[in-house]
C-alpha cells in the first residue's frame, strides 16, 4: 500500500550495522528509501553492512563509521548528509551490566553519553535538514530508540534503563518542540530481539523469555522493521510524541 512506501526518501540510521539498526535500515530501503546512510564505529563493520543491504535492491546505501560517544563525532556525522533529511533513527547504543557496589562511574558515563546525549545532539544538528524535508502532509520523521527496560524495572543495568527512560522523555519534550515544524517525534521501546547486545542474555536465558512473552516468542526482523516503517510513511504521519513498546506484550504481562 502507498500509505507504507518510502519511495524518494533520504534516512540516516545510526547503529545501523547489527541488531535492530540493520533491521531497520533494511526495512527501509525495502520500503522504498532512496539513499540510506548508516553509522557504525567500527569501519569495517560499515563495509560489511553497506555490502549486506547493497544486495536488497532499489536504494542507494552510504556508511559513514563514526563514535558518536563525542559531541564531536555527531557534528561530523551530522555533517556529512547534505540535502533535505526525511527520516532520522537515532538507535546507536550500548549497555553495561554490573552489582551496585561494583558499578564503575566510567560505565555509567560511556551509556549516558552514547544512549542519551548523542540522539540529542544529532537531532540538534540535523533539525536544519529535516525542516527541509518537511511539509505539513508529509511531516520529517525522528524515531528514537528506547527500550522496555526504561518502562520496567530490570536489575544492575542502571545507566542502560536510566538512560532509556530519559530518551523516552526526551522523545517527548522533542515532539511538543518540533511538532509545528512539521517534524515527528516518537520512540520504539523494543523488547526481546536477537542482537549482539542481547545475544549472552538470550543464550542463557532465551526460553525463559520467550515463555513469558504473551506471544511466547523473541522479536523478529520484520516486526522491528515494520514498527520503524509505520513511523516513518505516511500511515504514521500523525504520530508524534509516541512511545511505542515492540515486545509482544512484555511490558503488560
Amino acid at each position: 500500500m502507498d500509505l507504507f512506501r518510502l519511495d524518494g526518501k533520504t534516512a540516516l540510521v545510526t547503529g545501523g550495522t547489527r541488531g535492530i539498526g540493520l533491521m531497520i535500515a533494511r526495512g527501509l530501503l525495502e520500503a522504498g528509501a532512496a539513499r540510506v546512510v548508516i553509522s557504525s564505529r567500527k569501519a569495517a563493520a560499515v563495509d560489511e553492512a553497506v555490502a549486506e543491504l547493497s544486495k536488497v535492491g532499489g536504494g542507494e546505501v552510504v556508511g559513514v563509521p563514526a563514535d558518536l560517544s563525542t559531541e564531536e563525532e555527531c557534528l561530523r556525522l551530522a555533517g556529512t548528509v547534505e540535502g533535505p533529511l526525511h527520516i532520522l533513527v537515532n538507535n546507536a547504543g550500548a549497555t553495561w551490566g554490573a552489582p551496585l557496589e561494583e558499578f564503575p562511574s566510567s560505565a555509567w558515563d560511556k551509556v549516558i553519553d552514547l544512549n542519551l546525549k548523542s540522539p540529542f545532539y544529532l537531532t540538534k544538528a540535523l533539525v536544519p535538514r529535516l525542516r527541509e524535508a518537511a511539509t505539513a502532509d508529509d511531516p520529517a520523521r525522528i524515531i528514537n530508540i528506547g527500550s522496555i527496560d526504561g518502562i520496567m524495572t530490570p536489575g544492575q543495568r542502571y545507566s542502560y534503563t536510566s538512560s532509556k527512560a530519559a530518551v523516552h522523555q526526551l522523545t517527548r519534550v522533542l515532539a511538543k518542540e518540533l511538532g509545528p515544524q512539521a517534524i515527528t517525534v516518537n520512540a520504539i521501546a523494543p523488547g526481546p530481539f536477537e542482537s549482539k547486545m542481547m545475544a549472552a542474555t538470550l543464550d542463557a536465558f532465551g526460553e525463559a523469555i520467550a515463555e513469558a512473552v504473551p506471544l511466547k516468542r523473541i522479536g523478529r526482523p520484520d516486526d522491528m522493521a515494520g514498527a520503524a516503517v509505520f513511523l516513518a510513511s505516511r500511515a504514521g504521519s500523525y504520530v508524534n510524541g509516541a512511545v511505542i513498546p515492540v515486545d509482544g506484550g512484555l511490558t503488560v504481562a
